[in-house]
């Protein structure tokens, strides 16, 4: 849109408050909690807010789960809502740190701790500003559970409603390969649809000197292992880039026997939704094709994940007009699309949004992956998360306040 929009600055609200969320971060990573029972992390995100002197709401209170929450920040219509997922994973953390999980096997290892302490220093932000001259509309900040359990916990917040008045929505994702002080954008997909595939082979077992007289499971296993993400390859459009990658294949316990039953879990990916929409039944024409010469039972379980993200062109300005003004032009780098699946699809499905990537590697420090236990995030990436989306926000509010004068 880039609209030249005056707006007063927010890093002056934010700076007082960085050894504060630095802090609440550190108490958030130390212990994390599994989709679906954030419970003293839903608990601590409250506390705060409340002791703002704002009234969030839990997801408890007004839907099917019991963790997570939104809080409206202003007062008049909703210009904007902004997310942050609040769960953990089930890994165990190598980080060595002194506020490392205490909690054996689950930890913060996707920054989603990063991501509730943003959205947290923008609700206090925007709390502050408006206590000092009234916004002049809302933002509704939502802090959703289960991200990590797919279909995911959007749905959740989706079918509570806490979507229903919010006309645009922001959220964003810690991104390791891009330095600190630095964000990533991109216009349409930056995520892809991610889902789950799990085949189950049974036939009759025997003798590996006697091949003739089986089912030959393992060799089936290996020809579907092999040619059912070649054969999708062909029969998708190349466009789509639909990848099948297998991560578990288990079958028989010893040498010189053929199994009677096998397994193959994997996920498959997609970078575009239509072919995303029709892949599950190709898919299993597909698999029952390949394995078909070797007669063996398949039974195909096809778990539904989510579609990919899909960043609008005018949300993605906003968060770049934003950008440009608080931390300069050469502070946005153009990401790439992920291959990762991210369940903010369903809230960019239900109403216009963009991700953006917060860079979190330390400048000349080292490369981490995602989902890794050993990985550390640069905690300067929270000064520019917050000031980012509390920027957004006066902007969104700016747009709306423009909208209505029209």
């Amino acid at each position: 849109m880039n609209q030249d929009l005056t707006l007063p600055s927010v890093k002056p609200w934010v700076k007082p408050m960085l050894d504060e969320l630095v802090d609440f971060r550190r108490e958030v990573h130390a212990n994390p909690e599994l989709s679906f029972v954030e419970y003293k992390t839903t608990e601590r995100i409250m506390s705060k807010l409340r002791a703002a002197g704002l009234t969030p709401v839990t997801l408890a209170e007004i839907g099917d789960a019991e963790t997570g929450g939104y809080v409206d920040i202003g007062t008049g219509p909703i210009a904007m809502g902004l997310r942050a997922d609040i769960d953990a994973l089930p890994i165990l953390e190598e980080t060595g740190l002194d506020y490392a999980s205490v909690v054996a096997g689950v930890a913060h290892s996707c920054g989603h701790d990063i991501h509730t302490t943003v959205m947290l220093g923008v609700a206090l932000t925007l709390k502050a500003m408006d206590d000092q001259e009234p916004l002049g509309a809302r933002i509704r900040v939502i802090f959703q559970p289960a991200e990590e359990k797919m279909p995911g916990g959007a749905l959740s917040v989706i079918a509570a409603g806490i979507l229903d008045e919010v006309p645009r929505i922001l959220a964003l994702h810690c991104e390791p390969r891009i330095d600190a002080g630095k964000i990533g954008t991109r216009i349409g997909a930056i995520t892809s649809a991610s889902d789950t595939i799990k085949i189950e082979l049974t036939g009759r077992g025997g003798h590996t000197s006697r091949p003739h007289l089986t089912e030959d499971l393992v060799f089936a296993m290996s020809q579907i292992a092999i040619n059912v993400p070649a054969v999708l390859s062909r029969r998708i459009d190349v466009r789509s880039a639909v990848s099948v990658v297998w991560g578990q294949i288990h079958a028989g316990s010893a040498p010189n026997a053929i199994p009677a039953t096998g397994y193959l879990a994997g996920t498959m990916r997609c970078l575009d939704g239509e072919a995303w929409a029709g892949a599950g039944d190709l898919l299993d024409e597909v698999v029952r094709q390949v394995a078909s010469p070797y007669g063996v039972e398949v039974k195909l379980e096809h778990i539904r994940g989510v579609p990919p993200v899909i960043n609008t062109e005018e949300e993605t300005d906003l968060i770049e007009d934003s950008a440009r003004a608080e931390i300069g032009s050469a502070a946005i780098v153009l990401t790439p699309q992920s291959m990762g699946g991210e369940d903010f699809a369903w809230m960019t499905n239900k109403v216009p949004g963009a991700m953006m990537r917060l860079g979190t590697r330390t400048p000349g420090g080292e490369d981490y992956d995602l989902h890794r236990g050993d990985y550390i995030p640069d905690e300067a990436a929270i000064e520019v998360g917050v000031t980012v989306m509390a920027a957004a926000s006066l902007r969104a509010i700016a747009q709306l306040k423009l909208a209505q004068e029209s």
